[in-house]
C-alpha cells in the first residue's frame, strides 16, 4: 500500500530527453528541476509538484497517484502546466523493487502505448523514465529520464 512513500519530501531532478519522440531523433536535452511529493490516504495516494527548467521554457507539472485497494493497481495522472488536459492514467505496480505503469494514448494523432518505469529507488536517490511505442509495445523509445537526488536536511526545496 506504500509503494510511494520513497518519495515524500524534496528533491532535486536532473532530466534528460529526447529532442523528438518516435521520429528517430537521438539529440537529448538535459536540464534541472525540483520535486516535492507528500503521501496521501495513509499510503494510498501520492501527489507531487515539479518545477521543470526547460530551456524552451520553465514549467510545472504535477502527478497525482492512487491505489486501487481492492487490486493494489496504481493509476497516474500527469498534468503539465503548459496544457489544459491531463494525461491519461499509466497503470501498473511495483514488482521487485521496480515500478512498471502502462497507458494507451496518442501522439500527434497516433496510437501509442506509453510506459513509465520507477527503479534504483533508494533512500536518497530514485529513477523514472517514459517509454513511447508506435507498434502495441513490440518496440520501446526511451524519451525522457528523470534521476530524482533528495534535498538534504536544512537545504531549500
Amino acid at each position: 500500500m506504500t509503494d510511494f512513500d520513497f518519495q515524500t519530501g524534496d528533491w532535486r531532478v536532473r532530466h534528460r530527453k529526447l529532442k523528438g519522440r518516435l521520429v528517430g531523433s537521438t539529440e537529448w536535452v538535459e536540464f534541472g528541476g525540483t520535486c516535492r511529493a507528500v503521501g496521501l490516504m495513509a499510503g494510498e495516494a501520492n501527489v507531487e509538484d515539479q518545477m521543470l527548467e526547460d530551456p524552451d521554457g520553465a514549467y510545472r507539472a504535477a502527478a497525482f497517484r492512487r491505489r486501487d485497494p481492492a487490486t493494489g493497481v496504481w493509476s497516474i495522472w500527469w498534468h503539465d502546466g503548459r496544457s489544459s488536459q491531463v494525461d491519461p492514467p499509466v497503470q501498473g505496480r511495483f514488482e521487485d523493487g521496480v515500478g512498471r505503469f502502462f497507458a494507451e494514448d496518442s501522439l500527434d494523432g497516433r496510437p501509442i502505448r506509453v510506459r513509465f518505469t520507477w527503479s534504483d529507488i533508494t533512500p536518497t536517490r530514485a529513477r523514472w523514465e517514459q517509454a513511447f511505442s508506435a507498434d502495441g509495445g513490440a518496440t520501446w523509445e526511451v524519451n525522457w529520464i528523470m534521476t530524482f537526488e533528495r534535498v538534504g536536511a536544512g537545504e531549500a526545496g
